[in-house]
C-alpha cells in the first residue's frame, strides 16, 4: 500500500503536527510507503518530512500546472513506480479533490480547517480528524465496515 498525505489541514494545522500523528505514522510505516505531498508555501515541507521519517514531495515544482493537478500528477508517476501497489490519498482542500477521486481510497478529513466540498464528494470515506484515517488503515476491520456493500 502508498499512502499519499496533505501537509496542512490535513496532518498539521497552523504549520503543527496534529497530535497523534508522529506514533501512528510509525505503525503505518511498518505496512505502507508514505510520501508527503505540498505545494509548501510555509516552508515546512522537509522538515516535517524528515521530522516523521516519510518522503516528501513539494508540487510548488510543477509551476506550470495548478495543485489539484500537480497532486494528480504525483500519484500518476507513483503508480507507475509501484505497480500493483493500492494508493490511499488523504487530504481535505480544494487541491487534494482530483488526488483523492483518483486514489484507489480516497479519505476527506474535515478536520479543524474544515474540507472542501468537492474533496468531500470526490472521497469515498470522509472522517473528522487524521487519527480516524489512520486508524481506518491501521485496524483493517473498522474500514471494512465502511465501505463494505
Amino acid at each position: 500500500m502508498i499512502i499519499i498525505l496533505d501537509l496542512n489541514g490535513t496532518i498539521a494545522t497552523d504549520g503543527k503536527l496534529l497530535p497523534g500523528v508522529k506514533e501512528r505514522l510509525e505503525a503505518l510505516k511498518k505496512i505502507a510507503r508514505i510520501f508527503l505531498v505540498s505545494a509548501d508555501t510555509g516552508g515546512t515541507l522537509k522538515e516535517v518530512a524528515t521530522e516523521l521519517g516519510v518522503e516528501g514531495v513539494n508540487i510548488a515544482v510543477l509551476k506550470s500546472i495548478n495543485e489539484a493537478e500537480a497532486k494528480l500528477k504525483v500519484l500518476e508517476e507513483l503508480r507507475k513506480n509501484f505497480p500493483g501497489k493500492k494508493f490511499v490519498a488523504i487530504g481535505n482542500g480544494r487541491n487534494d479533490e482530483l488526488l483523492l477521486k483518483n486514489a484507489d481510497l480516497g479519505i476527506c478529513v474535515i478536520g479543524d480547517e474544515g474540507a472542501w466540498s468537492g474533496a468531500l464528494i470526490s472521497a469515498k470515506v470522509v472522517v473528522k480528524n487524521i487519527a480516524d484515517a489512520f486508524e481506518l488503515l491501521l485496524k483493517e476491520k473498522r474500514l471494512t465496515a465502511t465501505v463494505r456493500i
